[in-house]
């Protein structure tokens, strides 16, 4: 567990068996069967097998695997759509499955809204009043659901589109009607279950990236179920891999990908294109000297020749990058008679931030080939990135 962030749900010990006497089923499966042994025993199915999680506030976890794998029972399972066989679900402090009927009624309209694949609108009524659902039903006042449905509209960009029904819109502005109902009942953790399946590839790919930048401005806590790994890849924080109801693997999609469990997650994995993975921190590495902003030209110089560079990076006292001096622009003030270095630095070089794709990294070494500066979001300079590490890196990726 990762101590430095709030766990919102914990999952503990999981089970389903689907079937009559499905502790029958725990039993087989205590004794070492798998579900297909269990099957042909009992008739019982074994959906899910001691699933243990969190899931983090603010975080967008993916939970995955082929059909058949228990990915969608275990989000049903998150809200009690369908009752565990055993295991705890616990959110902030609530166990789900030990809740009375009128508690998890209203743990559910606390907690949790949920996106489906085939968008669940009404088809008589506007875009707005489908975004109001949720919120008609609680009994909001009238005047203040619109408000709260409007907004939630515009964070999905259908503004202009309230009055609108569900069949003049295109797949893609269903889904996002989907979404801005799911918003406007600002329920803590949003399910999402296989929410883009439905769409067109170039549809889906808009809605990733747009579900992604909406995680980024609301921190919604989400649970998003695929079968399709590069969706996983491009949307998760962390990935939950499930094979015949258990996991498989939990991790980051760096660690599933440079890190496989198993022979199983190995075949998955095959084909993927690991520089669109792969980040500039993963061939980032530290700065062998730097300038200050208030150094004199002969000092710079000094620390280039000492460390054999053509060039070096200035930063201030806060690490803040301030631009890059080179060895010529250097010479030029010691012979200007200059005092310091400030108007001789170049902003002619590329900077970037350590989740960059590798793949976006070949493209911006310029014909200086100048080392890319990976910054944080103070542009304080935390390293550097030479061609030959971006290649280094995506070789060693390529041999796991």
């Amino acid at each position: 567990m990762d101590e430095t962030r709030n766990v919102k749900i914990q999952v503990s010990g999981l089970s389903k068996v689907f079937g009559k006497n499905p502790k029958k089923g725990l039993e087989l499966r205590n004794q070492g069967l798998k579900r297909p042994e269990i099957f042909d025993k009992t008739g019982l199915t074994l959906g899910l097998s001691n699933i243990n999680f969190d899931v983090y506030e603010g975080e967008l976890l993916v939970i995955m695997g082929l059909s058949g794998s228990g990915k969608s029972t275990l989000i049903r399972c998150l809200n009690r759509l369908i009752d565990t066989t055993e295991g705890e679900i616990i959110i902030d402090g609530e166990n789900i499955p030990a809740l009375s009927e009128k508690a998890l009624l209203e743990c559910r309209r606390r907690h949790f809204s949920m996106v489906f694949q085939n968008f669940a609108l009404f088809p008589h009524r506007t875009v707005q009043q489908n975004a109001e659902f949720g919120l008609e039903i609680r009994g909001v006042d009238k005047a203040e659901r619109k408000k709260i449905a409007q907004d939630s509209l515009t964070q999905v960009g259908l503004d202009g589109w309230e009055d609108a029904y569900p069949d003049q819109l295109s797949g893609g502005m269903q889904q996002r009607v989907g979404l801005a109902r799911a918003l406007a009942n600002d329920a803590s953790v949003l399910l999402m279950d296989e929410a883009f399946s439905a769409l067109d590839p170039l549809i889906r790919k808009d809605m990733q990236q747009e579900l992604i930048e909406l995680q980024a401005r609301t921190k919604k806590t989400t649970v998003f179920i695929t079968h399709d790994l590069d969706e996983a890849l491009s949307i998760g924080d962390r990935i939950v891999l499930l094979k015949d109801g258990e996991i498989v693997q939990i991790g980051t999609p760096e660690e599933i990908l440079t890190k496989p469990a198993d022979d199983y997650v190995r075949r998955f994995i095959e084909g993927v294109d690991m520089s669109r993975i792969l980040t500039a921190e993963n061939a980032m590495r530290k700065v062998r000297s730097t300038a200050r902003v208030g150094d004199g030209p002969r000092t710079a110089l000094r620390k280039m020749r000492d460390h054999t560079m053509d060039s070096i990076y200035v930063t201030d006292n806060d690490r803040k990058l301030k631009g890059l001096l080179e060895v010529d622009a250097a010479s030029q003030a010691i012979e200007d008679g200059a005092e310091g270095i400030a108007n001789y630095l170049t902003q002619d070089f590329r900077r970037v931030t350590p989740d960059e794709p590798l793949q976006n990294l070949f493209a911006m070494f310029s014909d200086k080939s100048f080392p890319i500066a990976v910054v944080d979001e103070d542009q304080r300079l935390l390293g550097v990135v030479v061609k030959g590490a971006v290649l280094g890196e995506l070789a060693r990726a390529g041999d796991q």
